[in-house]
């Protein structure tokens, strides 16, 4: 196996360039484009259309795959599972947890997933792919009724070649 240096000296500063982070760890820009796709929180773009930075904490997190890649042999997927397991939180924080989010987290989450898959039943239902928001949603024969009314007086637009 490759030996990765544990120490690499990393400069005193709060933003870092991709090339610098390629120099400082010795990786391919194309390496760290295909890490930046699998561990998403990996790099900070300052602006739409600016080059992608690095805080100081993705030097070491670049590092720590590199690692794992390289001297542990694990694949991407398994790198990313054992750095999501290493900064999981430890279930003797559940209460803590509990607290942060308070007693009724269950029902709200039930009532934003059934919100959810209304809208997806929604969605599904439509022709076309195409629907109307409405405050208050319509049974299924009320909706079949009204698309169905609707397209008989709206004109589709010509489709241009």
């Amino acid at each position: 196996m490759l030996e990765v240096s544990a120490q690499v000296e990393i400069p005193n500063r709060a933003l870092f360039k991709a090339a610098e982070v390629c120099d400082l760890v010795k990786v391919q820009p194309y390496v760290l484009r295909s890490w930046e796709a699998e561990f998403p929180d990996l790099g900070v773009s300052k602006a739409a259309g600016a080059p992608r930075v690095y805080r100081r904490s993705d030097v070491v997190q670049v590092i720590r795959i590199k690692h794992l890649l390289l001297v542990e042999g694990l694949t991407l997927a398994g790198a990313r599972r054992r750095i999501e397991e290493e900064t999981a939180p430890v279930g003797g924080d559940a209460p803590m947890m509990d607290a942060l989010i308070g007693q009724n987290a269950r029902e709200r989450l039930t009532a934003v997933k059934r919100g959810l898959q209304g809208i997806f039943e929604m969605l599904g239902r439509a022709p076309n792919g195409e629907f109307r928001l409405a405050a208050v949603a319509p049974t299924p024969s009320k909706a079949r009724a009204t698309h169905a009314s609707k397209s008989k007086t709206t004109a589709k637009p010509k489709r241009r070649r």
